[in-house]
């Protein structure tokens, strides 16, 4: 006992750190903190980025639905009286699973809702709202054009989107989500949108076709 008592003391007597070394893990650590901190920070801006998005992105999901009960179609845009909305996405889907979440276990006059992401060169007439990805923001155009003559509503958040010809725009004004209607391109489509939608919207242009909403 009395040996190993005098091993354990004198391995603690002898353990002594190498201050050269603790010299240099500490110049170490201070040189890699700034690093460490801006990544930090990267980070956390990153994901309030992204908290923020999807938050948008949630709006303008609700937004799409609540459409469809304020503007009226032609009964022709239906297959039958049956036949579901159909509300799409052309290029990158920014929505993730808002709008899943919004049109879930829910109808528009008595009609199921049915999502559908679509890509550069599909056909298009197929969908009743057609949200225009800022992905295709080069490719608006030649969107537009290939519509033409058809009744589906066309909404995208980029700019210059009701200029080019497209019907609703979303806006961000004072950190809120909110939506200009071109009411020509509207009469074109030969859809009427209802006073109460227009009452909430920046109206563009100027001849106005109301539904009975």
């Amino acid at each position: 006992m009395e040996v190993l008592a005098a091993m354990r003391t004198n391995s603690y007597r002898n353990f002594v750190p190498d201050p050269t070394r603790l010299t240099w893990l500490r110049s170490r650590f201070f040189a890699a903190l700034p690093t460490l901190l801006l990544f930090l920070h990267l980070v956390t801006a990153l994901e309030g980025q992204a908290q923020d998005t999807h938050s948008e992105y949630q709006v303008k999901a609700a937004y799409l639905f609540n459409f469809l009960k304020f503007v009226e179609f032609p009964t022709e845009s239906f297959a039958d009286p049956l036949a579901p909305f159909v509300i799409a996405v052309v290029g990158d889907d920014p929505f993730g699973n808002a709008l899943p979440q919004v049109i879930t276990g829910k109808t528009v006059q008595g009609r199921d809702l049915v999502i559908r992401v679509y890509h550069f060169g599909d056909d298009l007439r197929g969908a009743h709202i057609l949200f225009i990805s800022a992905s295709e923001t080069k490719r608006v155009p030649m969107i537009l054009s290939s519509l033409r003559g058809s009744s589906v509503l066309t909404v995208a958040d980029t700019a210059g989107f009701l200029d080019a010809g497209g019907i609703i725009q979303f806006l961000n004004e004072d950190d809120r989500v909110r939506f200009a209607i071109n009411v020509d391109a509207a009469g074109r489509a030969r859809l009427k949108m209802s006073s109460k939608l227009l009452s909430l919207a920046k109206v563009v242009g100027g001849s106005v076709k109301e539904g009975g909403k």
